[in-house]
């Protein structure tokens, strides 16, 4: 499983009524249980920023995770942009193989 982090930045018609977010979270929370079961979600932050939240997800491939981008984007109340996070172990260990 991947490490995935995603920003998302809400539009202005999702802000206007904020007491609507926990609604809406609910619904796409729900629908990407659904349609990506694989999909194990980690942490959920409300920023402070260029971006609104920040989440932070496992996903089997880029294609879940792509998924999980696209059903945000789907309910028309966000942008969002997706990293692959490499741990750091791992990261070290990448780094120890490569060849000087």
């Amino acid at each position: 499983m991947g490490t995935y982090i995603m920003l998302t930045k809400l539009s202005p018609e999702a802000v206007a009524k904020p007491q609507s977010l926990t609604d809406l979270n609910e619904e796409i929370e729900t629908r990407i249980k659904k349609e990506c079961p694989d999909v194990q979600w980690l942490a959920n932050y409300a920023v402070l920023g260029s971006c609104d939240y920040l989440d932070i997800f496992e996903a089997p491939d880029a294609d879940a995770a792509t998924k999980v981008s696209l059903i945000i984007r789907s309910f028309g109340h966000a942008t969002t942009e997706t990293w692959l996070a490499t741990k750091w172990d791992r990261f070290e260990k990448l780094v120890a193989n490569l060849k000087t």
